[in-house]
């Protein structure tokens, strides 16, 4: 059985993928997560936006003393990077913006966690090229921000190009992929379709197993022979969330179904499934700085 190393990757931010300004997922999913965590004896990396870890620093500290590694995720769940498709009302950040918000962010996350961040993944995966090169001056060690769906080239963890931030280069900083399905082809204009997230609690633990296993025979027959399998999930996704309109200030938003689909306790039985599945294949739980120590 060959060895494989798994990120699994926490963004830790409001409800509903911060469609609301509500933290009822960070506050009572979270524990959820770290009690997973420790029946299993796993490690990860829970990426704070700012605000997140300001209104809630006894969450940020819970994680760090349960021995994970505390990272960020941009200051209030802001576009900081490439949009990758068009989400109504969000612009992304303009370049000069970009650095000034990273250091705000790490400034918020460092205060309420009492450790630096040094690892960071952007929103909805949208990175760049300017976010790239603010993370390698700022110190960061990884960046857990490039959509496989989507850009489809790089496999493994890779030092991104300062001019193009999916091209191998020679910045500092690690980048790492996180894994889609490469074998199936795909239905949607942008990919999406292979993508991991949120097929555990959508569907099943099993159906994600069934692309993992695909994903893994693809990477051995690319003649990797360790591969790294980075996860994005949410607190949220651990606590019983709204369906239909949200309600809130002067409007409302009505996420799509899948968004809230299966929130609570079968996501919570289902991650669990997940990592004993991992487990059993080779899986090596390993939080985002440790990966970018073996590929520095």
């Amino acid at each position: 059985m060959k060895k494989f190393d798994v990120l699994l990757g926490f963004d830790m931010e409001t409800d509903v993928g911060s469609w609301t300004p509500f933290y009822e997922g960070l506050v009572h999913g979270t524990p959820r997560v770290l009690e997973i965590f420790r029946q299993h004896g796993a490690a990860g990396t829970f990426y704070f936006t700012g605000e997140a870890a300001r209104e809630h620093p006894e969450i940020a500290r819970s994680v760090r003393a349960a021995g994970h590694e505390v990272g960020a995720h941009s200051l209030f769940h802001e576009t900081v990077g490439d949009s990758l498709f068009p989400i109504p009302g969000m612009r992304p950040l303009l370049a000069h913006e970009v650095k000034p918000r990273l250091e705000l962010n790490t400034a918020w996350v460092e205060e309420a966690a009492g450790v630096r961040p040094r690892s960071f993944r952007c929103p909805r995966l949208f990175g760049s090229t300017t976010v790239c090169n603010a993370l390698n001056e700022l110190g960061y060690v990884s960046d857990a921000s490039y959509p496989m769906y989507f850009y489809r080239e790089r496999l493994t963890p890779y030092h991104p190009h300062r001019d193009d931030w999916a091209r191998e280069g020679d910045l500092s900083l690690v980048e790492i992929p996180n894994f889609a399905d490469m074998t199936m082809e795909s239905h949607d204009e942008h990919g999406r379709d292979r993508d991991q997230w949120p097929l555990f609690r959508t569907e099943s633990a099993d159906a994600l197993l069934q692309r993992i296993d695909r994903f893994l025979a693809f990477l051995g027959g690319k003649g990797i022979s360790r591969g790294v399998l980075c996860f994005y999930f949410h607190p949220w996704e651990f606590h019983p969330m709204p369906q239909g309109l949200i309600r809130y200030g002067e409007g409302a938003v009505e996420p799509q179904p899948f968004i809230v689909k299966n929130c609570g306790d079968y996501a919570v039985e289902q991650f669990s499934n997940l990592l004993a599945g991992l487990k059993q294949r080779g899986g090596e739980f390993k939080t985002a700085e440790d990966i970018a120590a073996r590929w520095r």
